[in-house]
């Protein structure tokens, strides 16, 4: 399960098992409390700190699950490209009418009888807005989780940031017992099993359509949106990479026309926003600039700017996927040097 949602771009992390929380962090992460950015652990493939964590490296899947079946699988959300509306069902007093649906007031003439759940807001917020509920969704992957609840997916699909948020919360909330999971956080995998039940599918639909304009709009309006990030745009040939290619029998015209050859179907995945193939397009790019820097044609460094700029440029705001596509296809491609016709190590 956990490869197959790396397969389709979604980093992945362990969650404990029987349970829904991540897997615990290591003795020395519990006794010496550290920012994830500044734990030692992430870079030697543990799984310290929950959705930091997560990751598309298969070896790494492998050495997690393999000898831990029991372990559940957790999606970081953000840099999956994902938001997930997570609907809670707990029959519970409803509080005060102005957290029922933030920054839309409801007056004490609308009868407010049988409101109870996370459902019932959902359904309101998406009729005011003249739109069917997204838990009726059946064009996009929907959950049902052992409490009751439902875990809408949808795919972001212009790249923009959204945060996430509690729907109990006092501050940027959606509904009343409506979380949203996205940056910031992860969702139980489908298919996952707890004690208290197993994660499951609603319907046919196993892919995650594109978050609809109207709830990409409500989000939007409750503050969901972080601060938009500009994109750097296409980057130059850097001089040293010219210089590699001289040395190796090319000019500077060669190495433009094989870096622009090797991007150009990272590049073409900016022309859609989404079923475009982003993750193996990346991937392929850095197996192929990774075989230029063994055979001594390409800087290292060189290869991943322009790979890492390449990839900011179509997917803005997925930088640590992105980043984990990268350096696991630029180290297979290290392996498999790309020597020039006529040349030998």
């Amino acid at each position: 399960m956990a490869l197959r949602c790396a397969e389709r771009g979604w980093p992945v992390h362990p969650l404990a098992a029987g349970r829904k929380t991540p897997a615990a962090n290591c003795a020395s992460c519990r006794t010496a409390p550290h920012t994830p950015a500044e734990c030692p652990c992430l870079p030697q493939g543990r799984w310290c700190h929950g959705f930091h964590a997560a990751t598309l490296d298969p070896a790494r899947i492998r050495d997690w699950w393999g000898p831990r079946p029991g372990l559940g699988v957790g999606v970081a959300c953000g840099p999956a490209g994902l938001v997930v509306v997570d609907v809670d069902a707990h029959a519970t007093e409803p509080p005060s009418r102005d957290r029922l649906l933030p920054g839309i007031p409801i007056g004490d003439h609308v009868d407010l009888t049988g409101l109870s759940n996370g459902f019932h807001t959902l359904a309101v917020l998406a009729a005011l807005r003249s739109r069917p509920s997204p838990a009726g969704d059946d064009t996009t992957l929907r959950v049902r989780t052992p409490s009751g609840g439902m875990h809408i997916w949808y795919r972001v699909p212009d790249g923009r940031r959204w945060q996430s948020s509690a729907g109990s919360s006092t501050g940027r909330a959606l509904a009343w017992q409506v979380d949203v999971r996205a940056h910031g956080g992860y969702i139980v995998a489908p298919g996952t099993v707890t004690r208290d039940g197993a994660y499951t599918p609603v319907g046919d639909v196993r892919t995650p359509a594109p978050l609809p304009a109207w709830l990409s709009q409500e989000l939007e309006r409750t503050g969901h949106l972080a601060t938009p990030q500009r994109a750097p745009g296409p980057r130059s040939v850097p001089p040293r990479a010219q210089q590699a290619v001289l040395a190796a029998g090319g000019g500077a015209e060669r190495i433009g026309s094989t870096l622009e050859a090797v991007l150009a179907p990272v590049r073409a995945c900016g022309q859609a926003s989404e079923g475009t193939g982003f993750s193996d397009a990346l991937n392929r790019a850095a197996y192929t600039l990774g075989g230029l820097v063994a055979a001594g044609r390409l800087p290292r460094e060189d290869a991943e700017t322009a790979l890492r700029d390449t990839a900011a440029a179509v997917r803005p705001g997925q930088d640590r996927r992105a980043q984990q596509i990268i350096r696991s296809g630029l180290a297979a491609g290290l392996r498999h040097p790309l020597y020039s016709r006529g040349r030998r190590p």
